[in-house]
């Protein structure tokens, strides 16, 4: 059987916006990321990571989502192969771009976006998020000043540190709600069931993997190994399974080419 794994980014903040909304230039500025920046639509291919530190005890993971354009929870712009990475992000921080996009307005904007997040996985609009303005140093006055909300220049660092300041305060909420990590899950292989076989009226054969593995796997001439085998066998319900048989005592019970003379429990 094949298994599709599918990874995914682990991030406190995921950075959501349209192409060339200035996420790259953003992370580039707080963090030591280097995605590639420049002045056209979908620069960024694949997600970056990026750590953001304040202060001595304070800091958190950016995680830099390539552009989401309308449609993207369908898989245009292959859109949905970046929003699964925002799935397990903590806080969404919302670029809205106040230069580039002069046909759709910085709401607008918000809005396509948290109706694409909705349409990919609803859940995610319950998450923590902060709705920022980019590029305020080279916005048109009354554009900026139709903006309410929060606003920076990723450029010139005008409000840089208060959106940072406002990020930490979400992660920091989010983390203290979250419910704390399990422990590291074992998977094993599901047991196959033991099977008994009547040869004659006092002669009987197990088949299973797990007994037949038992066998094939350690020397029944010792002592130690064949101690093991026993415990192995009461484990897999072994006695009870010849009883129920009809074996008594002094039938011979074969495993594969090994022998044993049944004795009842």
């Amino acid at each position: 059987r094949w298994l599709k794994l599918e990874m995914k980014l682990m991030a406190d903040v995921a950075l959501v916006g349209f192409p060339n909304a200035g996420k790259s230039t953003f992370i580039s500025s707080v963090s030591a990321a280097k995605p590639k920046i420049a002045n056209y639509p979908f620069t960024t291919l694949e997600p970056h990571l990026g750590v953001v530190r304040l202060n001595n005890t304070t800091e958190f993971v950016i995680a830099d989502i390539p552009g989401i354009i309308e449609g993207a929870s369908e898989g245009k712009g292959l859109g949905d192969q970046f929003l699964r990475h925002i799935e397990r992000a903590r806080v969404l921080c919302v670029l809205v771009d106040l230069v580039s996009m002069e046909e759709i307005s910085p709401k607008e904007q918000e809005e396509v976006l948290l109706r694409e997040l909705k349409a990919y996985q609803p859940e995610l609009l319950d998450r923590p998020r902060l709705v920022v303005a980019t590029k305020t140093d080279s916005a048109p006055g009354e554009v900026l000043a139709a903006w309410n909300g929060d606003k920076m220049s990723a450029v010139t660092g005008d409000g840089v540190r208060e959106v940072l300041n406002k990020l930490a305060t979400l992660v920091a909420q989010a983390r203290t709600t979250e419910p704390p990590p399990q422990g590291p899950v074992t998977f094993r292989p599901a047991p196959q069931g033991t099977r008994v076989e009547r040869i004659s009226a006092n002669e009987f054969r197990l088949h299973g993997r797990d007994i037949e593995r038992s066998i094939a796997l350690n020397d029944v001439t010792n002592a130690d190994a064949l101690n093991y085998i026993d415990d192995r066998m009461g484990r897999l319900g072994v006695p009870r399974l010849l009883a129920r048989a009809g074996a008594t005592e002094g039938a011979v019970v074969w495993i594969g080419t090994f022998s044993f003379d049944y004795t009842p429990e």
